[in-house]
């Protein structure tokens, strides 16, 4: 075995963990009868503020390549990308279902040092995104007030908003997943009246156009858009080992959330622009609350925008317990001090993880949302191709592997799902700007060092972490 993590094999099979049925118990204890695991329906909605949080943020698509081509992507894109990573997910997250995901498959397939980068890439990717958005709330919110648009109240207004939706993150997941419930109804209302008002006034010929004449294509800005759009299906696979019976659960909650996802973005957009004469300059990040006023009044309008708000703090707290249950996983893995796996006494929750999280992001939320968004996928795309290459290889590793949930698909036919959005993720990262070439370099090299400075500090025991094996045989998983 490798080295680089502590080793604890037992003397038998009889006694070998059984990762699944491990990890749907690891919570269990003395805090499990006070803190409830998540249910199926806080679970859809968590995973609908991972991934999307309503149509706000799809404008700019519009406004980069014309209605038909942003239509188009909307409706291609989850079938290339949306639908293979949600299989991808829905199989390995029933298959090894503890806190960590992603991490645990990589580890799994390739062995530590890889599991460890791909942990830093995906932490690295979710908490920059996570920095984006209090950065959108308060772009919605100087629409109302504008004092915020620059300047100290600005400043003071992100550094509250983070600290203030942290905090509800840190009073357990069971509250966020039915948070996260109630807005997502409320924040998509605003979307299903501004579908139905636009009824009378939908000419189906503004669905062809291709943009004006005039205005430049920005495929740059449109592939980032969608990518950013309709990514992070693999987030809440951190989650697993906080969800009751996740074989059961995650393949119907990955189901549900992709309907709801899918058609949060279809219909209105599809009403919008098929209401409105196209001003391609128009359909920036915000738009959607104009058209609601011209075509119902400002009623809706104000709605729209508090629903914006109501909508980032969804995705603020969903992508937040993702990223904190991940390094938790990581901790309970050996490739973090044991401190990331403490939880909070009242709470069950991760507080370390919560708080670092929450430091990291507050770092980073004063860049631009454009070199936001372009170094969150770009770090994104690499953790993407190492978790297509894992998906592979434990197929191939663990043939006979019993699995909840199994992509019904040769290998071969596995090979062709990964490699369409394998392609499509080289493109985003061939597309992406110098900073964001600069900034994933320096990320990049940083988690191989902090790799390594784990492994320094384990071996002259600097710091305390898990006693855990590197990797199980495939006889621990034969049920």
């Amino acid at each position: 075995m490798e080295d680089s993590l502590q080793s604890s094999t037992p003397t038998s099979q009889e006694h070998l963990l059984d990762h699944r049925e491990g990890a749907e118990r690891e919570q269990q204890g003395a805090n499990t009868k006070s803190h409830k695991k998540l249910a199926l329906l806080p679970l859809v909605f968590l995973i609908y503020f991972e991934v999307a949080g309503g149509p706000y943020g799809e404008e700019p698509a519009v406004g980069a390549a014309g209605p038909l081509i942003a239509i188009l992507g909307f409706v291609v894109f989850p079938f290339i990308w949306s639908i293979p990573e949600a299989l991808l997910t829905a199989e390995l997250a029933t298959t090894f279902p503890g806190n960590g995901g992603f991490v645990i498959w990589a580890n799994e397939a390739f062995g530590p040092f890889w599991g460890s980068l791909m942990g830093f890439w995906k932490f690295y990717s979710g908490v920059i995104n996570l920095a984006s958005y209090p950065v959108l709330c308060i772009d919605y919110l100087k629409l109302v007030i504008p004092a915020l648009s620059s300047g100290s109240p600005r400043f003071v207004s992100i550094i509250l908003s983070t600290c203030t939706l942290s905090f509800l993150n840190y009073s357990g997941l069971a509250i966020v997943g039915y948070t996260a419930v109630a807005l997502g109804i409320v924040s998509l209302l605003p979307f299903v009246l501004l579908s139905f008002f636009s009824l009378p006034k939908i000419d189906p010929s503004r669905w062809l156009s291709w943009g004006q004449e005039g205005v430049e294509r920005d495929w740059t800005l449109y592939f980032n858009t969608i990518f950013w759009n309709l990514n992070f299906w693999d987030s809440a696979s951190t989650l697993a080992g906080e969800v009751e019976e996740p074989h059961r659960t995650f393949p119907k909650a990955l189901l549900s959330a992709g309907l709801l996802t899918c058609l949060g973005y279809i219909v209105p957009l599809l009403a919008a622009t098929g209401a409105m004469p196209l001003d391609q300059k128009s359909w920036v990040g915000g738009y959607f609350a104009d058209v609601a006023e011209i075509i119902a009044g400002k009623w809706l309008k104000f709605w729209m925008e508090i629903g914006a708000v109501l909508s980032i703090i969804g995705l603020f707290e969903a992508q937040l317990s993702s990223a904190a249950f991940q390094l938790l996983g990581m901790a309970d893995l050996g490739f973090l001090p044991k401190i990331f796996g403490e939880r909070s006494r009242w709470f069950n929750t991760p507080w370390m993880a919560i708080l670092v999280s929450t430091v990291i992001a507050l770092s980073v939320c004063f860049f631009s949302f454009t070199d936001i968004i372009s170094t969150v996928n770009f770090l994104y795309s690499l953790g993407m191709l190492l978790e297509f290459a894992a998906f592979l290889r434990l197929r191939r590793k663990f043939p006979a592997l019993k699995r909840p949930f199994e992509v019904p698909l040769g290998f071969f036919g596995l090979v062709l799902m990964c490699l369409i959005p394998s392609v499509l993720l080289v493109y985003v990262m061939s597309v992406a700007s110098k900073i964001v070439y600069v900034t994933s370099f320096f990320l990049t090299f940083l988690g191989i060092a902090l790799y390594y400075f784990m492994n320094v500090c384990k071996s002259r025991k600097w710091l305390e972490f898990s006693l855990v094996r590197d990797k199980l045989d495939e006889d621990d998983y034969v049920l």
